[in-house]
């Protein structure tokens, strides 16, 4: 299968023109008419994913997080970027990056399902016609009230993670729950809008949380990672499924950083 059609068939799950403005989502790297047999997903195309899809064989890279934001006027060795780009090159294996269209279109769906949330809409609409409503988030009802502990022992359990950072009394009862993976302070006043009893996101900053708190919001920070790494089993389970002569290869979801 030709690199463009392998990019109809993943902008069919999640249109380009769902996509931030400022985001850059797409073929990033490589030719439209390689063939491709073996593809390697990631969430981040740092350069141990690059020298991991090499050892597999990949012909195409697929990562949630784009690799290039910001236009580059240059592609040398001379910065880490550039560094990888060739690497892509040398290697002749295309690179494509899915983000906030994937965002949009699966990823808060995804994770809300994980969770159980039930009665789920659009935390923010960014997309908006007469038969659909489109946007950033979910926010859904938990399928029992329980204590914000309880809650953050849930979203342990459903992500696979060692740890969450809370604000808020772990005795707090909660059952309204907005949803964001990835960076969600800016998304903060939507889930107070939605009267959401806690906003489950990462990147939460010091005087975010408090003041989230203080307006009566309790927070659950998974990280940034801590959720939006179910992008990679989504992918697997997507490719097999739509393009099963495909060998797919991922890699092992493993938190970035480490807590001493």
């Amino acid at each position: 299968m030709k690199c463009s059609d392998v990019l109809k068939q993943l902008y069919e799950l999640a249109p380009a023109s769902l996509a931030e403005s400022w985001d850059n989502v797409g073929l990033l790297v490589g030719r439209p008419e390689k063939e491709i047999r073996r593809i390697y997903i990631a969430v981040d195309a740092t350069d141990d994913v690059i020298e991991h899809a090499e050892a597999f064989g990949a012909d195409l890279l697929l990562t949630h997080h784009p690799m290039i934001f910001k236009p580059m006027k240059k592609i040398t060795g001379d910065d880490f970027t550039g560094r990888r780009v060739l690497e892509l090159i040398r290697n002749d294996i295309s690179y494509i990056a899915l983000h906030t269209n994937f965002d949009i279109a699966c990823m808060a769906d995804a994770a809300a399902e994980r969770l159980g949330l039930t009665d789920c809409e659009v935390l923010e609409v960014t997309h908006e016609t007469e038969f659909v409503r489109e946007g950033l988030g979910k926010v859904g009802s938990l399928p029992r009230v329980m204590s914000l502990s309880e809650c953050a022992e849930l979203v342990k359990k459903r992500f696979e993670l060692q740890h969450v950072k809370i604000f808020g009394n772990p005795d707090d009862e909660v059952e309204t729950v907005a949803i964001l993976p990835g960076s969600g302070g800016s998304e903060i006043p939507s889930a107070l809008a939605h009267d959401a009893d806690v906003f489950i996101t990462g990147d939460i900053s010091h005087h975010e949380g408090l003041d989230a708190n203080m307006q009566g919001l309790s927070i659950i920070d998974a990280g940034h990672y801590g959720i939006e790494k179910i992008f990679i089993e989504y992918m697997q389970r997507f490719l097999s499924k739509n393009m099963p002569e495909m060998a797919v290869r991922m890699e092992s979801a493993e938190v970035p950083f480490r807590i001493v």
